[in-house]
């Protein structure tokens, strides 16, 4: 469960700099800033639309070779996109689109066929195995929904989060990646989701049943998931929304660096995405839980992290985007406490690299959030430890610019851990 910490900032600074002349600076900051953001959410779009090239050999002509490309497709284009999630909680036109498409964790019985031990309905969603995919028409609160057309539309207006339920999510990436992998049937084992590509073929070569609809849902969540990318990079470019409203109001804007950078680092992802599903030994809690792409899911959040606060990002064409940055604005108030949070932001790095290696060389994600695995538990709380640590100094740069309080996202595996297990 998600918490909230307040760090509260002193106004009494020491600054060897004229209040004009960090006002400045705040601008050309915010200014960089909104261009990461545009070539970041541009990227994504980029490979979202690779991703759908992929997605439309695979349904136009199914086989073990177009369905491993549609996947590979889809790990690529978490690279770019991961790399944006600091930018959601201290941007709320962000935040409030988040959800359409990387909303986790998801019931997939909402969508497809799922094995036995799934279960089935619960009070908490009775659309826990709806298969919308098998079932052209079910119901939601006792009223009937026709379901015999798997639009973009029927996925975003009706599906999604359907029942008010936030574990029915029908769109976006995760929606995408269960439909392209499977279930992850292994526990803590090695081993990815192994869905046939036999379901996606036409006529008796359709083992698994109902292989039209589920191409049909494929494709419709994939034009979103484009849909989306384009109105969102859109935001971040000159004249767009996002981009407005971050550099308004400059200690504003400094405000919605500092306050992503925190609750990502903090409650979101050292908190409810590695320290929970490590103490409850859950791989189920696992970010890319289909795919075992959870490591690199990491350690782009922490990369993406890192590039805001230095200012610089590289796209996926090999060009860097860089400018003025927050280490910028902290060298010349405090270039003690801007080589501290360098160094912090390093060594998260280190760490989520660590354990980003070892998944690539074979230790999977899912193998170190195994009860009494010691190898898998530091490599996880390696990254938790420098991403916990790395938001004290976050606090600290909050202070030393001068910034009112910021509420960074907590998590109760951080803050009262004895409650994950009531």
């Amino acid at each position: 469960m998600k918490t909230s910490t307040t760090f509260w900032a002193t106004t009494a600074l020491c600054m060897s700099i004229s209040g004009a002349a960090l006002a400045a600076s705040k601008a050309d900051v915010l200014s960089n800033y909104a261009d990461i953001a545009e070539a970041k959410y541009s990227d994504s779009l980029i490979t979202a639309k690779t991703l759908q090239d992929a997605v439309n050999a695979l349904i136009a002509a199914p086989s073990q070779e177009t369905l491993d490309a549609a996947k590979a497709a889809w790990i690529e284009s978490r690279v770019p996109y991961q790399q944006t999630e600091v930018y959601r909680f201290g941007n709320a036109i962000v935040d409030d689109w988040e959800g359409k498409v990387n909303a986790w964790p998801l019931d997939e019985g909402l969508i497809d066929y799922v094995d036995s031990s799934y279960g089935g309905p619960s009070d908490e969603n009775p659309l826990n195995v709806a298969n919308v995919i098998a079932n052209p028409s079910f119901e939601i609160s006792g009223k009937t929904i026709d379901a015999s057309s798997i639009t973009p539309e029927f996925l975003a207006e009706t599906l999604h989060e359907a029942d008010e339920v936030e574990a029915n999510v029908a769109t976006g990436y995760h929606a995408i990646e269960f439909l392209l992998w499977g279930q992850d049937l292994n526990g803590t084992n090695a081993g990815a989701g192994a869905r046939p590509f036999t379901d996606y073929a036409m006529g008796d070569a359709c083992i698994g049943g109902h292989c039209d609809r589920r191409a049909e849902y494929l494709r419709a969540a994939t034009d979103l998931l484009v849909s989306d990318l384009e109105f969102m990079a859109a935001q971040w470019a000159d004249g767009g929304k996002a981009r407005a409203t971050v550099t308004a109001d400059e200690t504003a804007g400094i405000t919605a660096i500092l306050t992503g950078m925190g609750s990502l680092s903090y409650g979101e992802q050292a908190g409810e995405r590695m320290r929970l599903g490590l103490m409850l030994n859950d791989p189920e809690e696992e970010h890319d839980c289909f795919s075992d792409n959870t490591h690199n899911s990491h350690y782009y959040d922490g990369k993406g992290i890192q590039n805001v606060y230095l200012g610089s990002y590289t796209r996926i064409d090999g060009t860097e985007v860089s400018g003025a940055s927050l280490s910028d604005l902290v060298s010349k108030v405090d270039t003690d406490l801007d080589a501290e949070m360098r160094a912090k932001l390093d060594a998260t790095m280190t760490a989520l690299g660590a354990m980003k290696a070892a998944a690539d060389n074979g230790f999977a994600y899912d193998q170190m959030l195994e009860r009494g695995n010691t190898e898998g538990e530091a490599l996880i709380m390696g990254g938790v430890n420098g991403l916990v640590d790395q938001t004290r100094s976050i606090e600290r740069v909050v202070t030393v610019l001068g910034l009112d309080a910021i509420s960074v996202e907590g998590s109760d595996s951080l803050d009262n851990p004895s409650s994950v297990f009531q």
